[in-house]
């Protein structure tokens, strides 16, 4: 077990140094802004969405490993993705950190699964998620996670 713990935290903090489809997107048409005042976690979710699917998404912005890892590997589970696989993604891995689902199907998304062990950190892990919802609904105000 102890390997499988070293390994999920090599993959976050391979995401957290090198995350990937970090920065704006040109032709993103929808977007939004989300914060966690309690770890001072700052997202910007930048979606293109076209004929029901999610075509590109990336997210800038400045936070702690947990916040931005989870950023980084949402960015990559998301492309090619219907907005309602989106949301129903978003709610099986929120289940997932908080303790009340399974890591089942969620690929790489696993790696964040210990979360759920340390409760202070799981608004970290949903920072990006939330935002990302609120993208899809064109929502005007920031995000909170409080």
């Amino acid at each position: 077990m102890d390997d499988l713990r070293d390994l999920y935290q090599q993959v976050i903090f391979d995401h957290y140094r090198k995350p990937r489809n970090y920065g704006p997107l040109p032709h993103a048409n929808r977007q939004a802004q989300g914060f966690n005042p309690l770890c001072g976690d700052k997202v910007t979710v930048y979606l293109d969405v076209e004929s029901g699917a999610i075509r590109d998404v990336h997210f800038e912005g400045s936070g702690c490993a947990i916040c931005t890892a989870s950023a980084s590997l949402m960015t990559e589970t998301l492309k090619g993705r219907t907005p309602d696989e989106a949301e129903q993604l978003m709610e099986h891995f929120h289940a997932m950190v908080t303790g009340q689902g399974t890591n089942e199907g969620l690929g790489k998304l696993e790696v964040l699964a210990g979360v759920r062990e340390f409760p202070q950190r799981i608004k970290c892990a949903t920072l990006a998620w939330h935002t990302m919802k609120a993208a899809l609904e064109n929502a005007a105000q920031p995000v909170t996670t409080e």
